[in-house]
């Protein structure tokens, strides 16, 4: 395992949320980002964990390597992988993202 593969799979299991992203909470910068962010606060996370991979090539590549997913943003809870903003949406119509992030 890489450098980076070992360093998302910390930063993956030590927080309960993190969110990899184009941008900041704070700044995003693409709009699907902005919506995972909006999603998260709308389902009450207090305690996102963000990690700008515009910030580091060697993340942005490594997470879609780790997830096997192509896309960011990529939301993880209690370390585990839950999808991109389709499946953050899907998940807050249906009500299941708050109570995933409640447990």
């Amino acid at each position: 395992m890489s450098d980076v593969q070992t360093w998302i799979k910390d930063t993956v299991t030590q927080h309960p949320v993190v969110l990899f992203m184009k941008g900041t909470a704070q700044f995003p910068q693409c709009g699907f980002s902005s919506k995972a962010v909006q999603l998260l606060k709308a389902a009450g996370a207090t305690d996102i964990v963000t990690i700008n991979v515009l910030e580091n090539p060697e993340v942005r590549q490594g997470i879609k390597d780790f997830s096997n997913w192509p896309t960011i943003p990529q939301l993880y809870v209690k370390g585990e992988f839950i999808g991109g903003s389709d499946i953050m949406n899907e998940m807050f119509e249906s009500g299941e993202l708050k109570t995933l992030l409640q447990d």
